[in-house]
């Protein structure tokens, strides 16, 4: 007998999306459908998921929850556009109805909106989950809710809280103590109190029934201090509770083969599309088409961050240039990088060409048409730029961390293993070396033609990740029940 699984996610693709988690919590409930459980999601109904997009019907209208001294109504919606997994707004235009997701000076009360209001949802509807699966920080009060406010509600359900990335955890001064309606003898060292104010993430951490996080070596990681944002002492105090389960894709959106985005489809069994997507990506960008002479195309897409490792790049990429290389880089963030990738672009005219914002199709494009991907990750809880460049036939280069160390075997030329390239040390001159032995490994063609199908040959699919967590959640009803 299957599962009864809510999602509690902040954002959900395609819905709305600043990252990984969206398309986490896109893909993971559809797979797990496929395996016969029954799966629901619900997230914030923010500005941008209109009618006209999204069209949805109330399912539970007038539901009031506490709210320090007040009482807020809330309608939930459901989109009618999803058969296999039903999917819930909590419509609170009051909260949500605004252009950006977060980074809101209420963020705090939004969230704890958001969690009651979810909460109360379950209470209206005739349908109790088994098991409630809470994505980051936007959800860290729902176990505590389901624990102690809920507990007689849902005396049979279990939480699992999965950390996407530690460094966001939705900390917040003790002044909007009040507003969660929990009992002051919560706020302690032990439980929600951090640093004396209030941490979303370490209230999911500590009251969840079991912990994972996106990839083996990053739940390993996040127990030391260099990775563990200053809650290592939490999650080594819960490591019988956490373990590490691997994103997977979605291969029904990232597929070479029937890919409406890229200028020629290719598979494992006709590779020949893979030199057309590149010859077309070097002319949509400006950069000299190379006609079949060996001249590989490195390609980034990413969020310009200190996380992803381009201070590396910044450092190296004359050296890197000098390997007769060009480079393509997708990706919107910090100034301080996109200037740095500006005088990139400035300095290489027609070897490098920077891209400054979100477009779906120049991605396809750049997983399509690139020979390497660049992924110098300072740390990278899973990863799942490395994971679609695979499935392209286009090899990673990578820092050894989280989830990169865990899907990224250094090609060996001699045996003929391996997948990518990777480096460990966290330098330019690590990064560089890297770089070039790829470069060197592309300019040997049965070697390159070798890589290239180990790398077409891996499964990343949601399908084996979501049998796994069908074993999280059977462990967590199991602790749920001492």
């Amino acid at each position: 007998m299957g599962f009864k699984v809510l999602q509690v996610a902040g954002e959900v693709y395609p819905f709305a999306k600043t990252g990984g988690l969206a398309d986490v919590v896109g893909a993971l409930p559809k797979a797990l459908a496929r395996l016969g459980h029954d799966v629901r999601v619900v997230m914030p109904k923010y500005q941008q998921v209109t009618e006209e997009k999204f069209p949805s019907q109330p399912v539970a209208t007038d539901l009031f929850y506490p709210l320090g001294n007040e009482f807020k109504s809330v309608t939930i919606r459901q989109w009618t556009g999803g058969t296999e997994v039903p999917t819930y707004f909590v419509d609170a235009p009051e909260f949500f109805h605004r252009p950006q997701l977060y980074g809101h000076s209420d963020d705090a009360v939004r969230f704890i909106a958001f969690a009651r209001a979810v909460l109360e949802m379950v209470r209206a509807l005739n349908w109790t989950p088994d098991v409630i699966h809470c994505h980051d920080w936007h959800a860290g009060l729902v176990p505590v809710y389901v624990k102690t406010l809920y507990a007689q509600d849902l005396p049979q359900t279990a939480t699992v809280f999965t950390i996407h990335n530690l460094a966001y955890q939705g900390v917040f001064s003790k002044d909007v103590y009040p507003l969660t309606g929990l009992d002051w003898s919560l706020f302690n060292h032990h439980q929600l109190e951090f640093y004396d104010q209030l941490n979303f993430l370490k209230a999911g951490l500590v009251f969840a029934d079991a912990l994972n996080t996106v990839s083996e070596k990053y739940a390993e990681e996040i127990q030391t201090p260099e990775y563990g944002e200053r809650l290592e002492g939490v999650l080594i105090a819960r490591r019988d509770r956490l373990s590490g389960v691997l994103n997977g894709i979605d291969y029904a959106e990232w597929n070479p083969a029937t890919d409406p985005h890229i200028a020629a489809p290719y598979s494992p069994d006709d590779l020949s599309g893979k030199a057309q997507n590149k010859r077309a990506l070097q002319e949509r960008c400006g950069l000299n088409t190379t006609d079949g002479s060996p001249i590989p195309l490195i390609g980034v897409v990413s969020r310009l961050s200190g996380q992803k490792g381009f201070d590396l790049v910044a450092e190296a990429i004359d050296d890197i240039m000098a390997l007769d290389v060009q480079l393509v880089v997708l990706g919107a963030g910090d100034e301080y990088y996109t200037n740095l990738f500006r005088r990139i672009g400035e300095r290489y005219p027609s070897a490098a060409s920077v891209n400054f914002r979100f477009d779906e199709p120049l991605a396809h494009q750049i997983y399509a048409g690139c020979d390497l991907f660049l992924m110098p990750s300072r740390y990278e809880p899973c990863g799942l730029g490395q994971l679609i460049s695979l499935k392209y036939g286009t090899i990673p280069i990578v820092r050894r961390t989280g989830g990169l160390a865990d899907t990224i075997q250094e090609f060996n030329p001699d045996s003929g293993l391996g997948n990518g390239f990777s480096f460990e040390e966290y330098a330019a001159s690590a990064l560089l070396n890297a770089v070039r032995n790829a470069v060197n490994t592309y300019r040997m063609p049965s070697a390159w033609e070798r890589v290239v199908r180990n790398a077409l040959s891996c499964d990343f699919s949601w399908d084996v990740s979501a049998r796994k967590y069908v074993d999280l959640y059977e462990k967590a009803r199991n602790y749920a029940r001492r």
